[in-house]
């Protein structure tokens, strides 16, 4: 660890130092207020655009990463991309789970970015309230680890459940709580009026399904910032580290969902590859519990974790490719046949 790291009172070590937490938290602030301007027009995004903004997000976080491996060392450098990596994987599901979002409520091509920008701007507080949650377990709680392996281990069963019987795909807005939740309260227009969240029906302020859809987006990142972030808790103990890859990871999500918007439908198995990345942590995480109370008990390498969660992607996107390709050519074979 590099001599300009300091520690909590709690022994909890971090290289962000104030200055380095206000930089960071401003540069993460004014991407958001230039994503907001760029999409203060709505309109449909090209692929070229798309393109050229995840390049740009995909080279931010990366040499950011750089400059943590020469500004500390090695091993934090390992840790930050290992810790980008969990965590750029865990937003294409998230992508996946906006694009049934957006699809179930018929949000119009041209809304999409704004909706999904919402989101980011949502999931960067959650994270940010759930990364100081959990260093403040690990502050006050011995048994922090143990309890973030349980839930990381919890998240991916019911992944492989979901995988294994379907429901990963479906999306039922009329059972969201979220949804029922403000109907209840207010009448809703059946058509989108712009990026309005409300408009004024028969005298009365009702609410656009632009705020249904906006409020459905912003529930779903509860659900995922609370195995995200024990998620990349188990590859760096650093808050700082740990903020610097959720945001670097969020961050690009707008761009890349239109990138990835025809071949996230291809990734069939990226629900299995998640749930092994998740029970991996999670039994790292309770490997290092176990260390602190039984020395003998080993522990997983960051490397290591680099290199598992590489394999797994990597297998999981040629058999989800191949699986696809294959469907693809049964089915036309069906419809040959029946010509």
């Amino acid at each position: 660890m590099s001599e300009l790291s300091y520690l909590s009172a709690a022994e909890l070590s971090t290289v962000g130092t104030p200055t380095l937490w206000a930089v960071t938290i401003g540069g993460v602030l004014a991407l958001l207020v230039l994503d907001f301007l760029v999409t203060r027009r709505p309109h449909e995004v090209s692929l070229r655009e798309a393109f050229a903004w995840s390049a740009f997000y995909i080279a931010l976080p990366l040499a950011f990463g750089a400059w943590v491996w020469n500004r500390y060392d090695s091993e934090l450098g390992v840790q930050y991309l290992t810790g980008y990596l969990v965590e750029k994987s865990l937003s294409v599901d998230n992508l996946f789970v906006f694009m049934l979002l957006l699809a179930a409520f018929a949000v119009p091509a041209v809304l999409a970015q704004r909706v999904l920008l919402y989101g980011i701007a949502g999931a960067l507080v959650l994270r940010a309230v759930f990364i100081a949650l959990g260093a403040a377990a690990l502050e006050t709680l011995d048994f922090a680890f143990l309890l973030f392996a349980i839930i990381l281990i919890a998240t991916a069963v019911k992944l492989l459940r979901d995988a294994l019987t379907g429901h990963e795909q479906e999306v039922d807005i009329n059972k969201m709580r979220s949804v029922r939740l403000l109907r209840r309260f207010m009448p809703v227009v059946d058509d989108y009026h712009g990026t309005r969240m409300t408009v004024r029906q028969a005298g009365r302020r009702a609410l656009t399904p632009f705020a249904l859809v906006v409020v459905a987006v912003l529930a779903t990142d509860v659900v995922f910032a609370v195995d995200s972030v024990p998620a990349v808790y188990g590859i760096t103990e650093d808050p700082y580290l740990v903020f610097a890859t959720n945001a670097f990871a969020l961050l690009g999500l707008r761009a890349l969902y239109f990138v990835l918007h025809a071949a996230l439908s291809r990734l069939v198995h990226l629900s299995y590859g998640l749930a092994v990345i998740l029970a991996f942590i999670g039994v790292k995480l309770g490997l290092h519990w176990a260390h602190g109370v039984w020395k003998s008990v080993p522990q997983i390498p960051t490397l290591a974790s680099l290199g598992v969660i590489i394999a797994v992607l990597a297998i999981v996107t040629v058999t989800s490719l191949r699986a696809t390709r294959t469907q693809e050519s049964e089915e036309r074979e069906v419809v040959v046949e029946r010509r």
